[in-house]
């Protein structure tokens, strides 16, 4: 590493005002910070240092999501040879659906950072290190038949609309990856939801088989359309069961959450509310709710079907666009599931619920966190009149 460190510094004066090729230097900046800690510190005021940054956190938010990922390749692969009645492997249906999902990957950061690269140039400011964690959960929640050329359009829009104009990362109020998707569904809803979308229908590379107009549902899917509930079955739990790419998996995405909370990264509070919200709202509607199949269905299948653990954990508790009071999170998280619940029970059309809640509480989290933070202050001036009286 040292060696590489002493490469970048010898070549650094080409990237600089004058330089041959300082018309990348954001690209150059971006990549040195990405490998090392930068040595320049603030001049003026009072700051903080510490060995960690923005950069070393969104790694290990990416670092976190790998297992839903991986389980994600292998669930893609599994359900086209179960559902074309094909015989494979574990390594066939995971190379399946690793050649399946990669080229999702590549499309999410080649237009999401070019798109970063050329504000950065522009603005002659440090590349953004949001997208790396965007440009990563943008194919896990996106159904694995979504046509490559709607998911760059998606996320061209998303970056533009939803974080650049606001100022960048750090200061957009939505979800980045969210409005991906939300954009493809409204845009395109025929690739975003249906029974056509969630398991792949083509040979890849010689790989499982190629079937035209394969339909299969997911379990959220037939409860919202035939009015039957889904039996409950650890296949939830395993995640062996059709949906978006890395959404199926608890168990994968546990294993994420316990990284998040054991570095601190994600707020316990914000993630456990969301359940808790889920779990209430469920039960509301078991007791008192319409004689409808999703009423009906018991909490702890709501919590572990469609994306609701995914969003719960890599979603809901993003630091940007979440509470950031610590009351805050409670009532934030707490919303997301409740509103999750309602969505998918009173709305037949669209069973899955998540992101829209997660999008709608993203806009009510600063005024959540400014009535914590006056409520504080009120407080205090009642503790001050009493004391001086």
């Amino acid at each position: 590493m040292k060696a590489l460190k002493n490469y970048l510094d010898k070549i650094k004066p080409n990237f600089e005002e004058g330089g041959k090729l300082h018309a990348f230097r954001s690209v150059f900046d971006g990549f040195g910070t990405f490998l090392f800690v930068p040595n320049t510190t603030a001049k003026s005021g009072t700051h903080i240092h510490d060995t960690i940054d923005s950069k070393r956190i969104m790694s290990m938010v990416v670092i976190a999501l790998i297992p839903a990922l991986l389980f994600g390749m292998y669930n893609v692969g599994y359900q086209h040879f179960h559902a074309t009645g094909a015989s494979g492997s574990f390594i066939e249906m995971f190379a399946y659906g690793f050649l399946a999902v990669l080229p999702k990957i590549i499309v999410s950061y080649v237009v999401g950072l070019g798109i970063e690269f050329v504000v950065a140039q522009w603005k002659k400011e440090e590349i953004q290190e949001g997208f790396l964690v965007s440009g990563i959960l943008i194919p896990m929640i996106v159904p694995v038949d979504c046509p490559l050329w709607m998911l760059a359009v998606a996320i061209a829009f998303s970056v533009i609309f939803a974080k650049e104009v606001f100022g960048g990362t750090g200061m957009n109020v939505f979800n980045v990856a969210l409005v991906t998707r939300v954009f493809l569904f409204f845009a395109y809803p025929t690739k975003m939801s249906g029974d056509a979308v969630w398991v792949s229908g083509n040979s890849i590379f010689g790989l499982g088989q190629q079937v035209d107009g394969l339909t299969v549902a997911t379990p959220l899917g037939v409860a919202a359309t035939t009015g039957a509930a889904p039996d409950f079955s650890m296949d939830m739990i395993y995640g062996l069961i059709p949906g978006s790419i890395g959404e199926t998996s608890v168990i994968a995405i546990a294993l994420g959450a316990a990284l998040l909370l054991w570095t601190g990264i994600a707020s316990w509070k914000t993630m456990f509310s969301v359940f808790v919200g889920g779990a209430f709202m469920a039960c509301v509607f078991n007791a008192i709710g319409p004689d409808t199949a999703m009423a009906q269905m018991p909490w702890y299948e709501h919590l572990v079907l469609g994306g609701f653990c995914f969003g719960a954990v890599f979603m809901a508790t993003d630091p940007v666009t979440s509470a950031r009071t610590e009351t805050g999170k409670y009532i934030f998280g707490f919303l997301i599931g409740v509103m999750a619940i309602v969505i998918r029970v009173l709305n037949p059309g669209y069973p899955e619920g998540m992101m829209l809640a997660i999008l709608l509480m993203n806009i009510f989290a600063p005024l959540i966190d400014y009535f914590v933070v006056q409520s504080n202050i009120n407080r205090r001036e009642k503790r001050a009149m009493k004391s001086n009286n």
